[in-house]
């Protein structure tokens, strides 16, 4: 449904879509069947579900934070919890916001329009460290 309601939105942007935490780090870190750095471009903005299988959100945002090489990587929690408990946790750990993510496209395909135009046209952030 994210990737549906972000191409409603015609978000230029590439999106890269992985299946749990473990492939999310491997991602980032070029690693396994990322290892051609082409195949997973450093992004610009991580949309992560707290409820992901093997590694779960709270552990690779704990990780991506903790990585001098990830760590200015906005993070955005999107996910179906509501609870206190998650929310001041993610913030803890170093996520950028926290959405609850909503239950029917239209209202996905407003939260994503909001959010492209946030974070891709009205946020400033650093320039990625060099390589070297």
């Amino acid at each position: 449904m994210t990737r549906k309601a972000l191409e409603r939105n015609r978000l230029a942007n590439e999106f890269y879509t992985v299946s749990d935490g473990e492939e999310l780090l491997d991602f980032l870190h070029h690693r396994g069947a990322y290892a051609p750095p082409a195949l997973s471009p450093t992004p610009g903005l991580i949309l992560l579900d707290l409820n992901m299988p093997r590694m779960d959100g709270r552990e690779a945002l704990a990780a991506i934070k903790a990585d001098p090489d990830l760590r200015r990587i906005p993070v955005v929690v999107m996910t179906t919890s509501q609870a206190e408990q998650d929310i001041t946790r993610s913030y803890d750990l170093g996520t950028n916001s926290f959405i609850s993510k909503p239950i029917t496209l239209a209202g996905l395909i407003e939260v994503t329009k909001v959010l492209g135009h946030y974070w891709f046209q009205i946020v400033r952030l650093p320039e990625p460290p060099a390589k070297g």
